[in-house]
């Protein structure tokens, strides 16, 4: 058996993992990669593998740095399955063709504003490219157990739930007598939305994600913090923008906004969700209740406590709001979509407020603008940064290290031959790597991006 790192591996983006047995090709893990200029020029390099000659393509959950490079296979000529939990594919369903109409927006922009050192610009894949590969998914329900291959070469896959996001799992693959599990983003013991994860069954061989191998959330109860900085900006006469993603991140904001106007620890000010697909995702969690913490009546309270907004027309539109309100808006790291044109009104004006509540990729505007750069570029033109630029950490849906060697002691599993640490920059994944050995004596090596490996 071999494997392949061809993403997520020394960074925290693009995961894709190529296991090879026999004649089964199977790639986990198909996603985009994202933040600095030079892995961003990755997702336009041709794969070291014909798209064709795969097997399968499995996906632990709906994330575009999971999930989103699946369109630009399909065109370039996969045809087999993707196969994912159902709350995988309903995210997908709404994440691919968003993507690819960002992607056709920005290619727009470009060509209209000459911005673009290419001539014309063009999108990675556009809206009939992502289509065309949801017509692939396959959804298998967790704990249920498909094949990929044939014969000798069959592999036997498992989805077991991991707590990250809706439909998110870890993914347990038999071949050969071997047991891998691939953690996927692993979920934290208490979250805003999420239920737990399971239990990590007992295997040969472990993947696992080290985003926070370096670092604790922190202690400080984000329900104070968000109250705070909402308060103080309201009591400035200003507004707060939240840069969010639209799946999960979005659904536990509004949830937590809401829930302090009804305990009147917050001004009862206007809140907008500027984000069609934030407004799909929620419909998302409504139908998938089972899988999360909120009960329908707090879903209820999220639909009808927000001004959801639609069209393009009606996002600009909220630049003649007066007085404070909050906006929330993709993308999360500010990377993208809507947020922006907000981000270039609200940015210059000291009273408002620009609010991160959740990790920002190295590279990104949203990175940029948390390590406090007083110009932001946005669509080629650069932006002073006045306003107070806030981040809210204790949201994360990724474990930190103390939790995740809590859950590894809880599973009271026997040690894997190997541990592989995966999505995490090189200082997190390394301090990952000596906090195995040091809590429970495992070995683990860091794999470095297109690295492969064999498994006997």
């Amino acid at each position: 058996m071999k494997i392949t790192f061809l993403g997520a591996a020394g960074c925290v983006t693009g995961s894709k993992t190529l296991l090879q047995f026999g004649k089964t090709k199977l790639l986990i893990d198909c996603g985009l990669f994202q933040g600095f200029k030079h892995l961003r020029e990755l997702n336009w390099a041709p794969p070291d593998f014909a798209p064709r000659s795969l097997s399968a393509v499995v996906l632990t959950h709906a994330h575009i740095d999971h999930s989103g490079y699946v369109p630009v296979m399909s065109a370039r000529g996969f045809k087999g399955e993707v196969f994912c939990t159902p709350g995988t594919e309903a995210l997908c369903r709404i994440l691919w063709p968003d993507a690819a109409h960002l992607q056709e927006e920005d290619a727009r922009y470009a060509n209209a504003k000459g911005i673009s050192r290419h001539a014309p610009a063009l999108p990675l894949y556009d809206t009939r490219d992502a289509q065309k590969a949801l017509t692939r998914l396959r959804d298998v329900a967790p704990g249920k157990a498909f094949i990929v291959g044939s014969g000798q070469d069959r592999v036997t896959c498992t989805f077991i739930r991991n707590g990250h996001l809706l439909g998110s799992a870890m993914l347990l693959v038999e071949a050969g007598g071997a047991r891998l599990v691939f953690s996927g983003d692993m979920g934290r013991p208490v979250d805003v939305l999420m239920r737990a994860p399971e239990k990590l069954p007992e295997c040969d061989y472990l993947f696992l994600e080290s985003t926070y191998g370096n670092r604790l959330h922190s202690t400080t109860d984000v329900t104070e913090e968000l109250a705070m900085v909402i308060s103080e900006t309201a009591l400035a006469k200003g507004a707060v923008l939240i840069p969010t993603f639209a799946v999960g991140r979005a659904q536990a904001l509004l949830h937590l906004i809401m829930e302090l106007k009804a305990q009147h620890q917050i001004p009862d000010i206007p809140v907008f969700l500027d984000s069609p697909m934030a407004r799909e995702a929620t419909e998302a969690y409504v139908k998938f209740s089972r899988e999360h913490r909120l009960t329908k009546a707090q879903l209820r309270a999220i639909t009808e406590g927000t001004h959801i907004i639609g069209n393009q027309a009606e996002s600009m539109n909220l630049a003649k709001l007066r007085g404070p309100h909050i906006i929330l808006s993709a993308s999360g790291m500010a990377t993208g979509g809507r947020v922006l044109h907000h981000l270039a009104r609200m940015a210059p004006n000291a009273k408002n407020t620009i609010l991160f509540a959740g990790y920002q990729a190295g590279g990104t505007r949203g990175a940029k603008l948390v390590a406090g750069d007083a110009w932001v570029r946005i669509h080629g033109v650069d932006v002073p940064v006045k306003a107070r630029v806030e981040q809210i950490d204790g949201l994360s849906s990724h474990a930190d290290w103390q939790e995740m060697c809590a859950w590894l002691k809880a599973s009271k599993v026997p040690a894997p031959q190997q541990v592989f640490l995966m999505h995490g920059e090189p200082d997190a994944a390394d301090a990952m790597r000596l906090h195995l050995k040091d809590e429970l004596g495992w070995d683990a090596s860091v794999p470095m991006l297109g690295q492969k490996i064999d498994i006997s």
